[in-house]
């Protein structure tokens, strides 16, 4: 059998009908991984300590308990298909009041757990979160980790309230407010690097 490339090239002079096969197998295969990672798969990098320990960022950085930062994968299209869960850590983009965070900025990809779902009212006590009135379990959240503040905020509909792990070093919905729908990225479901903390989530 005889592909496409081959009856293309025919009567080509050698060594053309080989450069052009392999020409098209490279921009095939480029355009394949391009495809990946815009709507199945993309990968991201953790710049910072609001996750820890869950997901480490790379020492010297401040709060950071790792060597490395750890890269970890999002899928880009299982939100097509289902609603987002509570708990899920989630790759989105922050909504332009993210400024007001030390060197944050509006648009930028952050990596935080869904703690509020549409049209729920979240409050912080003393470092217990309570959802619609009843505490909710957390035991990703070092007791070290958790942050003495108090606040209350009910989530619009359409949107979803983001928190760090390490809630004393986290600039998440607290400060900024609700992540619409549509800037949800993807949830994380594993960490690729560095070798030791490869894994799925």
């Amino acid at each position: 059998m005889r592909g496409p490339i081959d009856r293309i090239t025919e009567g080509l002079p050698s060594p053309w009908p080989t450069i052009i096969d392999w020409v098209v197998t490279i921009v095939v295969a480029v355009g394949a991984v391009l495809a990946i990672k815009a709507w199945v798969v993309n990968p991201y990098r953790i710049p910072s300590s609001s996750m820890e320990p869950t997901l480490h960022c790379a020492a010297p950085g401040v709060g950071c308990q790792a060597r490395f930062s750890d890269r970890v994968l999002a899928n880009r299209f299982i939100y097509h298909f289902r609603r987002p869960h509570r708990q899920e850590i989630v790759v989105f983009t922050t909504p332009p009041t993210a400024e007001r965070c030390e060197n944050g900025a509006g648009g930028e990809t952050f990596v935080k757990r869904i703690i509020g779902l549409p049209g729920e009212t979240i409050r912080e006590r003393r470092g217990t979160i309570l959802v619609n009135g009843k505490p909710l379990d957390e035991s990703y959240v070092q007791p070290a980790d958790r942050d003495q503040r108090s606040g209350q905020w009910r989530v619009p509909q359409g949107q979803y309230f983001m928190m760090g792990d390490n809630r004393s070093s986290s600039c998440d919905s607290r400060d900024w407010g609700s992540v619409p729908r549509e800037n949800l990225i993807g949830p994380v479901f594993a960490v690729y690097w560095p070798p030791q903390r490869i894994g799925f989530r």
